[in-house]
């Protein structure tokens, strides 16, 4: 059990690795581009059309890829230009190259500066993430409580369950940015319910303002956003798990239990919830990676200075070091959420093994 799960662990350590390393070598093409957005009078200085202005220009550019690292060959092994006399051919670059650097940085936790700021990733990310994480945690939480109580519910049978799966497959079907819109629209717009506050998280509290102030002020902007994540990912949850648990009840032992005299809540509670969990163990684990996802509309929408906004930012502005480690965040949550749903079906059912 244990060296299945170290095993299982390396794997994915060594996908998000390679993961990670793909992006850094697919983005680091683009080194150009990259360098030019820290050059805002690039357009002025070619405009001018002086052999000395172009000269200045270049001086400019050559000392900006100097000081982001991007001078460096970007691989151990790269192709050399052709000549007058030797055609392409593959070249060792040796260690001193952009990958190798960058890979002994995340190595001791350094994932380099951000391009446009100057600033360490690692300080940026962990900014945004102050308002992600519990954005998106509070929200799976949410859901998947809301998803196991309703579920139960819609089992049973109550007179109510036809309209309530009829409005969860109508709120499936609309979008998230749609969601987040019509909360918008009808709980913080004065000219229908003015309950809470439509943006301005990111802008500065006021410093007098009592610890209990500011918490409030803060949790009220958090409702609509975990309100529209909560919505969008409810109904999946919920019509799943809803019909894993019609499907064990009309099973042998679900009528061997009623039969014995428990009623229908109990027969879900103790018998048909655990073999209707194992399908919807999946869903969990694909839960918190779409909600981080989601994250980017609901941080857009809401104006919120979140993970997605900041990657949005970064893949326009060709922010490289600032966009790889948030991939490789992104990808490490993603397939250690994998490992837990592998972890969470062997509490759910006993009979499952782990093949090394």
């Amino acid at each position: 059990m244990a060296w299945s799960l170290l095993w299982r662990l390396f794997r994915t350590l060594l996908a998000v690795w390679a993961l990670a390393s793909v992006v850094f070598l697919l983005s680091h093409y683009d080194t150009d581009t990259a360098s030019q957005f820290t050059l805002p009078d690039s357009s002025e200085l070619i405009g001018a059309g002086s052999t000395s202005d172009s000269t200045q220009y270049q001086a400019a550019h050559s000392a900006v890829l100097h000081r982001l690292g991007l001078d460096l060959p970007l691989f151990y092994v790269g192709r050399k230009a052709p000549s007058r006399t030797s055609s392409t051919r593959w070249q060792w670059h040796g260690f001193a190259n952009q990958y190798h650097r960058w890979f002994i940085g995340v190595l001791q936790g350094d994932l380099g500066k951000s391009f446009r700021t100057g600033q360490a990733v690692g300080t940026r990310l962990f900014s945004a993430l102050a308002y992600t994480l519990p954005l998106t945690g509070t929200a799976a939480l949410l859901a998947i409580l809301a998803a196991l109580a309703l579920a139960q519910r819609l089992a049973a049978g109550p007179w109510w369950q036809r309209p309530v799966r009829s409005l969860l497959v109508s709120l499936h079907a609309l979008p998230l940015f749609v969601v987040a819109l019509l909360l918008l629209l009808l709980f913080a717009n004065p000219e229908v319910f003015a309950w809470f506050p439509a943006y301005g998280l990111d802008q500065p509290t006021n410093a007098t303002a009592s610890p209990w102030a500011r918490t409030a002020t803060y949790l009220l902007h958090m409702v609509l956003p975990t309100s529209a994540l909560v919505l969008t990912a409810l109904p999946d949850l919920t019509l799943q798990l809803t019909a894993a648990l019609t499907q064990e009840l009309g099973t042998d032992y679900a009528t061997t239990a009623r039969a014995k005299g428990l009623s229908g809540s109990a027969v879900i509670r103790h018998h048909a919830l655990r073999n209707a969990l194992l399908p919807t163990l999946t869903q969990i684990s694909e839960l918190l990676p779409a909600l981080v996802a989601g994250a980017l509309v609901v941080e857009v929408v809401f104006a919120l200075p979140g993970m997605g906004r900041l990657l949005a930012d970064a893949a326009s502005s060709r922010d490289y070091p600032v966009l790889v480690g948030g991939v490789l965040l992104t990808g490490a949550a993603r397939l250690l959420a994998l490992l837990l749903a592998d972890l969470l079906y062997l509490w759910a059912d006993p009979r499952i093994r782990w093949q090394p």
